[in-house]
């Protein structure tokens, strides 16, 4: 059972670093491009800067869960590091369930938002909705809450290596 849940994280891991690469990659392509038609060719387009906004969405909060997953995400440890053995793993799991409240928060409210606003147009996106440009924040919760729990049941999974699905 362990190893199935491992693979599944694996796979949505793999996906997420993908999803939120790509998006980084479409941000640092599509800023240059709006600056050259600006300041070069004195014509803006206006669809540059709501690709980067969305982009940017993206690789935050998706990305933001694939930090955690991989013990990589920012974390001031300068209080934790100065406790005893013992503290610092009750420290650890508060910090865990401390996430997993936020995701819980964040996962509500950002749906929430999605729903509010899925019928609203984007102007220069015609065939998106506002609620469908910030997907990406429940989303990225509902990553970082399954790899919260994942964390939980069954430690960090930063020194473990990935494995691909039916690879087990």
């Amino acid at each position: 059972m362990a190893n199935k849940y491992h693979s599944l994280m694996d796979g949505l891991y793999l996906a997420a670093m993908v999803l939120s690469g790509a998006a980084l990659l479409v941000m640092t392509l599509v800023v240059p491009f709006a600056i050259f038609m600006r300041y070069v060719l004195n014509d803006g387009a206006p669809w540059p800067e709501p690709l980067a906004i969305m982009c940017m969405v993206t690789f935050t909060f998706v990305g933001a869960a694939v930090s955690y997953r991989a013990g990589s995400h920012i974390a001031v440890s300068m209080l934790t590091d100065r406790l005893p053995p013992a503290w610092q793993s009750v420290a650890a799991r508060v910090a865990d369930l401390l996430m997993l409240v936020i995701s819980l928060f964040i996962l509500w409210y950002s749906s929430q938002l999605c729903l509010q606003l899925w019928g609203q147009p984007i102007a220069e996106f015609p065939a998106i909705t506002a609620g469908q440009s910030y997907l990406p924040v429940p989303l990225g919760s509902a990553l970082t809450l399954l790899f919260v729990l994942e964390r939980l049941a069954f430690g960090s999974q930063e020194q473990r290596p990935v494995v691909m699905l039916g690879n087990t």
